[in-house]
């Protein structure tokens, strides 16, 4: 049998997979913490916050060596830990934030800023992340899957795997940092495989997986829906075939992240010949976080002893501007600090060089015993401009449940806060390709907000007037994320438009107007 299928159909666990059974979250954390402090204590960032002083306060009780790393080291956004620290690393200069020179940095794709930032990738970070990747791959011995299955490939559908050399390091997509170390007993599976996998034309390399689609087995597909639906369609529509199952008969799992999947999964499920396992993951350019480990449950487990420290700050107006930037003085909590269904922006240090980094996502747990989370919005990427607190988890609930009950397939959207006399209005921007009426829609879309946060429901009847709704076709959405060199790969549209993005979208429309 395929070393694949060998490892999965034995169930093999990891030692590190076993440590995180059978220990509590607070050990594995200030164990992390630690090795990552003694790592770190002769860099330029740890001499300067004196991590010597901090690794003393581990041999007291309670939680006081993170009461002392939390009240010398301070809370860093990209702007300020690039400016203080990382520019120094993109320069060349060694042993900054983390031992040695830094060789890679991902280009981030997030959609919070407007230009592309350089997050530093560490070999330590790389073997981290090939780690926690095996251990996800282990968890589907616990799947019902086809015996064929486990010789099948996989496909990774992410950015250009080519690199650019920028004279002392390489700059580019993670998935491209990580293919160039992907272990040997993987690349035997992993399509579309390294040559085309460097494309750096989207359209080209979906011609090109296209083309040789019939020749590859797959089992597993592992990418940003609104990518993989793209590129199933097309599949479907140049070999005339009504379903994916027709050409992978073997597709059973479909790994995703990076954005809610549930309102893509009325419109994935009609590209398809048999349902799918849906699996969860939470990989950053800073990290790979969490992932689904249990079949039964949407939530992930926080990955607690691979290169990780987590703090948990509360995402609420003490915390947090109304822009969405973590004040100086917010409180931030230890893993076992935290409380269940309460919302948390996540703060990592982590093996990468990165110290009490605010990454920008907003999760919740739903176990603390078993550290599982889901994650429901991002700190920038809400809307509150009268105190209506619409998170991101609301828009995509909402969505879903207007989408069933009307039944169409709604594969993009996006909503802007914008003025309405002297008060306000949410405008949403709603994609889909089906035949639609806008005022059901937007009646529909407003009646589940109201059922779904009650500081919506009450600014509905208060400051926030209106909801405007316009429907586009689904191709408008793709164009204006390649205007902005941003198709394909691990990209995905802003759910909430803020500011100048919004004057360049309205613009970007009326540019691109059909008759």
């Amino acid at each position: 049998m395929a070393i694949l299928g060998t490892l999965l159909k034995k169930g093999i666990k990891l030692r590190e997979n076993l440590e995180q059974e059978y220990s509590s979250p607070a050990e594995l954390q200030k164990q992390e913490l630690k090795h990552l402090l003694i790592t770190a204590s002769q860099t330029e960032f740890g001499k300067y916050y004196n991590f010597q002083n901090i690794l003393t306060q581990f041999r007291k009780g309670d939680d006081q060596f993170y009461e002392a790393f939390k009240s010398v080291v301070p809370t860093h956004d990209y702007n300020k830990i690039y400016k203080d620290w990382w520019h120094l690393s993109l320069k060349g200069a060694k042993n900054v934030c983390w031992p040695g020179r830094i060789k890679y940095f991902a280009l981030s794709s997030g959609t919070s800023e407007a230009s592309s930032k350089h997050i530093p990738v560490t070999k330590e970070m790389t073997k981290a992340i090939q780690r926690t990747s095996i251990r996800q791959i282990l968890t589907l011995s616990k799947y019902e899957l086809p015996n064929q299955f486990f010789g099948a490939g996989i496909l990774m559908l992410g950015g250009s795997t080519h690199l650019n050399h920028k004279g002392s390091y390489f700059e580019g997509d993670l998935s491209g940092i990580q293919a160039a170390r992907l272990p040997f007993w993987f690349q035997h599976f992993y399509k579309p495989g390294k040559k085309i996998a460097k494309t750096r034309s989207w359209d080209a390399k979906l011609e090109d997986i296209v083309k040789n689609a019939p020749q590859w087995d797959i089992g597993i597909i592992v990418g940003v829906p609104a990518w993989i639906q793209i590129l199933i369609e097309k599949i479907l529509a140049h070999y005339k075939v009504q379903h994916i199952h027709e050409i992978w008969p073997n597709l059973s799992v479909y790994v995703h992240g990076g954005v809610s999947f549930d309102p893509y999964r009325k419109g994935f499920a009609k590209l398809l010949g048999k349902p799918l396992h849906y699996i969860e993951t939470y990989l950053a350019s800073e990290g790979f976080i969490a992932y689904q480990a249990f079949p039964e449950r949407k939530s992930m487990k926080l990955v607690l002893n691979n290169g990780i420290f987590y703090e948990f700050v509360p995402f609420d107006d003490k915390n947090f501007t109304p822009s969405g930037e973590v004040k100086p003085d917010a409180d931030s909590f230890f893993i076992d600090q935290v409380e269940e269904g309460k919302e948390y922006a996540i703060l990592l240090s982590t093996c990468s060089g990165a110290w009490r980094y605010l990454i920008g996502d907003i999760i919740k747990f739903t176990s603390k015993e078993e550290s599982e989370i889901i994650i429901t919005g991002r700190t920038k990427h809400f809307l509150s401009l009268c105190g209506e607190h619409l998170s991101v988890d609301n828009m995509n609930k909402a969505i879903e449940l207007t989408s069933d009950e009307m039944n169409i397939d709604i594969k993009e959207f996006t909503v802007a806060g914008v003025p309405h006399g002297s008060l306000f209005a949410h405008r949403w921007f709603i994609g889909t390709n089906d035949e639609v009426d806008g005022k059901v829609l937007r009646d529909k879309l407003d009646q589940h907000l109201k059922a779904l946060n009650d500081d919506y429901t009450v600014e509905r009847s208060a400051a926030l007037k209106e909801v405007v709704v316009d429907i586009l076709p689904v191709k408008i959405f793709y164009e204006w994320m390649e205007s902005k060199g941003k198709a394909g790969g691990q990209n995905k549209f802003p759910r909430v438009l803020k500011k100048n993005q919004l004057d360049e979208w309205l613009e970007f429309l009326e540019a691109n107007k059909t008759s």
